[in-house]
């Protein structure tokens, strides 16, 4: 059974470090890359659902998409078909459900940004308040290395 490395799908500028450190881990340990992508629910009343089925299946086309182009350049550096993973509301509670569903995803990957902040979901760990039920080893990636210092680290 290969390990999974999950990784969230955001739109932050470190997420593409924790990608490539992620998928190159994989690579030297015959795993594969599980990428979460959270769309953000929407709470509106009954009169707008008309409104808020069509942006909800909008944002799921443009996550599919995404994913789509994150999921080769994982599968490209790994080596492996990676997961994707598409799922609704706050990002601490995606990442329980998926990794609740997924015996085999073994390790959160996670990226610093490089300034004062480290980002939510980095506090949340560092806190010791963990996004996950069950205990999973959590990687933090600073979000400024290089593809080189990433290579040596991986």
């Amino acid at each position: 059974m290969p390990r999974k490395f999950l990784v969230v799908a955001d739109d932050t500028p470190e997420f593409d470090s924790a990608l490539r450190f992620a998928a190159r881990r994989a690579r030297s340990t015959g795993g594969r890359v599980a990428l979460l992508r959270v769309l953000t629910s929407s709470d509106s009343n009954a009169h707008w659902s008309g409104v808020r089925d069509e942006i909800e299946r909008e944002q799921r086309a443009e996550a599919e998409a995404l994913l789509g182009k994150l999921g080769a350049r994982a599968e490209e550096i790994s080596g492996a078909t990676p997961v994707l993973i598409i799922e609704t509301g706050d990002t601490a509670s995606a990442i329980r459900k998926a990794v609740a569903e997924d015996a085999e995803i073994k390790i959160l990957v996670l990226a610093a940004s490089s300034g004062r902040n480290p980002g939510p979901l980095v506090q949340e760990v560092v806190r010791g308040e963990g996004p996950t039920a069950r205990k999973l080893p959590v990687t933090i990636v600073p979000g400024d290395l290089s593809d080189d210092e990433i290579e040596d680290l991986a």
